[in-house]
């Protein structure tokens, strides 16, 4: 049986602000994930500082919430099979330094920070990430349909 699941991904400030977002999105359909939530969005302090609250007592906690509020994101409710790990695998290494060509942080990153996308690292935090964003009605897809 197939494993089919919904993951969050995030466009960050850096790569909306480079025009990437398009791009971005028209590579995650190309893969066969398909986008079955969508908004643009601008974090203020308070929701960044929520999403990223795992991260709070880590030293660049404070450039984190700076830089996710430095301008607009678009977050994407994804569904397909295995969606966590083929996103992860689009995505590329944290550091885009360390990024691959062909992968988004290494076509559209420019180091560990600003690394163009976030996205879910396991099925529970994809579930706490995704409402965090979207509620029931804004995601359409597969998994309403499953048993």
């Amino acid at each position: 049986m197939a494993n089919i699941q919904r993951t969050l991904a995030i466009v960050k400030p850096d790569a909306v602000a480079k025009k990437a977002a398009g791009q971005i999105m028209a590579r995650i359909e190309e893969s066969g994930l398909e986008v079955v939530g969508l908004k643009r969005m601008q974090l203020d302090e308070e929701m960044a500082r929520g999403f990223y609250a795992v991260h709070k007592e880590r030293p660049f906690f404070g450039d984190l919430v700076k830089f996710m509020t430095s301008g607009p994101v678009v977050v994407l409710a994804l569904e397909g099979e295995d969606a966590i790990k083929r996103w992860r695998d689009l995505m590329g290494p944290t550091n885009s330094n360390e990024a691959p060509a062909g992968t988004m942080r290494g076509d559209f990153g420019t180091d560990i920070e600003r690394n163009a996308t976030h996205g879910s690292d396991a099925p529970e935090t994809a579930r706490l990430e995704l409402a965090y964003f979207f509620n029931a009605g804004e995601i359409q897809g597969l998994v309403e349909a499953l048993p």
